[in-house]
Parts: C-alpha cells; structure tokens; sequence
C-alpha cells in the first residue's frame, strides 16, 4: 500500500491578510478547497490508504475541523474523502520557526509510523491531470521517483528545479534554481518515495541535505539513489496551477471557480 503525505505547514506570507489565520490549501476556487480538489484524485488510487497532512500548530483546528466535514468513510452516500485523514500538528506557530517541508516530511512519517511507499505533494497547486499515471509510472519504474514537465522559459526554469534524463527517464542530474539550465525539464513538487528510502530520507538533513523546500529532498536523492523521472503532457502551464500570491489566488478563482 501507499500513503499519501501533504506537506501544508507554511504559512503562506505572500497572500497577505488572506492567510494570516487561515492555511492556504483550504482556500477555495468556486465551491471546492485547493486541498480537496487535489485529494479527490489521489483517493481514488487504489494503491493509496490513508491521507496523512501535515501543518502547523497554527493551522490544526482548522484542517481538523475540514477532516471532520470531508472525510467518509465507509459506503455512506456522502461525497467526499473515502480514504481516512490522520492530521499532524508539527508544534510550530510562526513563519520564522517553520520547521521546512524535509523536517515536516521526517515528522510525519516518525508521528504517523509509516513504513510503505509515499506519494508526498505540496498542497498549493491545482491540477488538471490525474495523479494515477504517477504511482502507475513509479511501480513501473520500481524506484522513487520524481514528476517533470516541459518548461521554454529560461526565466522560469532559473526559479525551479531542473533535471537532465536519459532515453528511459532515469534522471543523471538535478539542480536548483541553476543560472544556466542543462534542460528544459522543470520538477514540481510531487514525489513518489519507497518503503525502503525511509531511513535515508530520516537521516538526509544530518547528511547534508537542505530541509526548507521539498525539491532539497529530491536533489539529495537523486545524488545517493537511482531515481526516475515522469513526464507529465505538455507544459507546466497547461497542466498545473501554482498558487503563490494573491493576484494568482484571484486569477485562478476567475478562470477555474466555476469547474
């Protein structure tokens, strides 16, 4: 089996007042969250057991109170999440005492005991494909693996991660936000770890691995495990959309509310 592992413990500072007391994946375009649009598909994955989200002490009651109204479990008639949600409170309350999302990945699988394959996202993102050709391309692969998506802009791929693939999307090289891109391949934040990573990624940050954005992760693996890349259709622009600001947050309630 395979949990599911939603790193959503910032606080996300760009959105001003909107999110001052209130976690950005629980915003909502038209009628649904950005979190709950991301979590319909992922539980419908067969592979996939349970939800585990992690936030931050701030945030807890209220994904907590979400859990309550969008969890389902059983064959009630009710829409919404069959698979259970285990909430994890990281403790922290402030910006500046953020753990990172490699701390609160190591938190979580620690608090919640996991021990099977992860799928491990951010929450921040809305997506027009479905997860399932992932954790289809990963058992395929049988390695952990990463998502990457077309990128032309060399602007762009300076702000993001970037990876270099041979013929059978094995990946040779990654780096982080590189002035000079060695390709157009750009990595959202999406990973699929196996069961028996668990103790590297417990013990990368003491290895030398950064701990503030989930990409640091990534980087560190591809440099100690043979890890694959999925390339997901088109470009990034067609098929997710990243939420990092309030003209964003506006922009995407305008084009995708009423879907």
């Amino acid at each position: 089996m395979m949990k599911n592992i939603v790193i959503a413990a910032g606080y996300a500072t760009r959105l001003g007042e909107l999110t001052k007391n209130f976690p950005k994946p629980l915003l909502k375009i038209g009628e649904k969250s950005i979190l709950g649009r991301m979590l319909e598909d992922i539980d419908s994955i067969p592979e996939i057991d349970e939800h585990i989200i992690v936030t931050n002490h701030k945030f807890a009651p209220i994904f907590e109170k979400w859990k309550d109204e969008n969890e389902v479990l059983g064959d009630g008639e009710k829409s919404g999440i069959r698979k259970p949600i285990t909430i994890i409170d990281d403790g922290t309350s402030t910006n500046d005492t953020r753990l990172g999302a490699v701390r609160d990945l190591q938190f979580a699988i620690e608090k919640a005991n996991v021990n099977d394959d992860m799928l491990v996202v951010a929450a921040d993102n809305l997506l027009f494909f479905s997860f399932k050709g992932f954790v289809d391309f990963a058992k395929q692969k049988g390695t952990p693996c990463i998502m990457c998506h077309k990128q032309p802009s060399k602007d762009k791929l300076q702000r993001t991660g970037v990876v270099v693939l041979d013929e059978n999307y094995k990946v040779l090289n990654m780096e982080e936000k590189p002035q000079e891109p060695k390709s157009t391949w750009a990595v959202p934040p999406f990973y699929v770890y196996k069961k028996e990573n668990i103790d590297m990624i417990m013990h990368a940050i003491e290895n030398g691995c950064g701990y503030d954005a989930p990409g640091n992760l990534a980087h560190y693996m591809v440099d100690n495990v043979e890890m694959h890349a999925w390339p997901m259709a088109g470009t990034g622009e067609n098929l997710r959309f990243d939420i990092g600001s309030l003209d964003t947050y506006k922009e995407a309630c305008e084009k995708y509310g009423k879907a």
